[in-house]
């Protein structure tokens, strides 16, 4: 579990207190110095002699200032006040250690060449060069405001939204009874009368136990007009959605008994309503943004895999990937027990 939460602790957040802060903890007076191995400039602003100095050696490895000031520009700024006190900075420090003391065992124990380690590695290795080539891309702030807007009179109808009616039903599997009790609902202005309704006749509520506000009893959930594909609604058949746009008011009832295609029989009624409206510019300005910042990340994206294909060409053996035998599917293994569980807690990092 310490290993873990080390492992966790060291994806926390952004740029550095300054090269002052750091060397102010107890390892400044142990230091040792080395030349610079990095080619990059250096984090936070220090001068290659100052990345270069060791904070701490670990075997043959030293964790240098360097390497201390980049794992913590690669944290969140919040996360980087946590930092602000020399017996939190040494805990860094220490973190910092674990993870090198892992890894050298990992080594020694051959776990680097595990085909899973290697495909954990590409894997980061991708992400970084991802990273790299998405610093050429614009942020959303970036964008000239005549560029947003074309791309908002451009995409117009993307803006549009349509009408939404909210659902509510009352379901029973006897058409007869859902006539009788229409014209009971049909009399009803008050939304927690209807809702009581629902909840002493509706088959969706018999032999449970119902905790929510009585008016809500029987709602299914916003939909748009038939044709909108935005507009659906996984909970409501597609016979209650266009019956809901027959009623002309809020409270109302569909004036007919509304048959779905497993056989049941629903009372359908208006509960709330939201006019079609079109978003202004203003309105969609900072999505259209994030619309084009991601667009031109997988523009890069894009770019950089048609040059590695160009680089590296790629040949696919078709006939040997059409004889690929997918493997048997295991039984569905027994959850572990609570004493498995506490022994994986103590002896493996997750």
């Amino acid at each position: 579990m310490l290993v873990s939460r080390s492992i966790h602790r060291l994806r926390w957040a952004a740029p550095l207190l300054g090269w002052f802060a750091i060397i102010s903890t107890g390892c400044r007076d142990d230091a040792l110095r080395r030349p610079s191995e990095d080619t990059a400039p250096p984090p936070a602003g220090l001068s290659p002699k100052q990345a270069a100095m060791v904070l701490a050696q670990v075997g043959d490895h030293s964790i240098t200032l360097g390497e201390y000031a980049a794992t913590l520009e690669q944290m969140d700024q919040f996360d980087r006040l946590r930092f602000k006190t020399p017996e939190r900075r040494r805990e860094l420090l220490d973190e910092m250690i674990t993870v090198e003391l892992l890894a050298k065992e990992a080594e020694r124990r051959g776990l680097d060449k595990d085909p899973r380690t290697q495909e954990a590695l590409r894997q980061v290795l991708r992400d970084a060069l991802l990273r790299d080539a998405r610093k050429s891309a614009r942020a959303p702030g970036e964008f000239g405001e005549d560029e947003v807007k074309a791309y908002y009179e451009a995409h117009r109808d993307q803006y549009a939204e349509p009408e939404r009616r909210r659902v509510s039903h009352l379901v029973v599997k006897d058409k007869k009874k859902a006539e009788e009790l229409l014209v009971k609902a049909k009399a009803m202005t008050d939304q927690e009368k209807w809702g009581q309704l629902v909840l002493d006749h509706s088959d969706e509520y018999k032999g449970k136990e119902y905790r929510g506000p009585v008016e809500t009893a029987g709602d299914l959930g916003l939909v748009g007009p038939t044709g909108d594909r935005r507009g659906a609604n996984p909970r409501v058949d597609d016979s209650l959605r266009a019956a809901v746009f027959e009623v002309a008011e809020v409270g109302q009832m569909v004036d007919r008994v509304v048959p779905d295609a497993s056989g049941s029989f629903h009372l359908v009624r208006l509960v709330g309503l939201t006019k079609a409206h079109t978003r202004s510019f203003a309105e969609a300005e900072r999505t259209i943004r994030i619309t084009l910042a991601q667009q031109e990340i997988a523009v890069r994206e894009q770019q950089l895999e048609e040059e590695l294909r160009k680089k590296y060409p790629v040949t696919i053996d078709e006939a040997a990937l059409a004889d690929v035998k997918m493997p048997t599917t295991p039984s569905a293994a027994p959850p572990p027990s609570d004493d498995q569980n506490d022994d994986d807690d103590h002896g493996h990092a997750h």
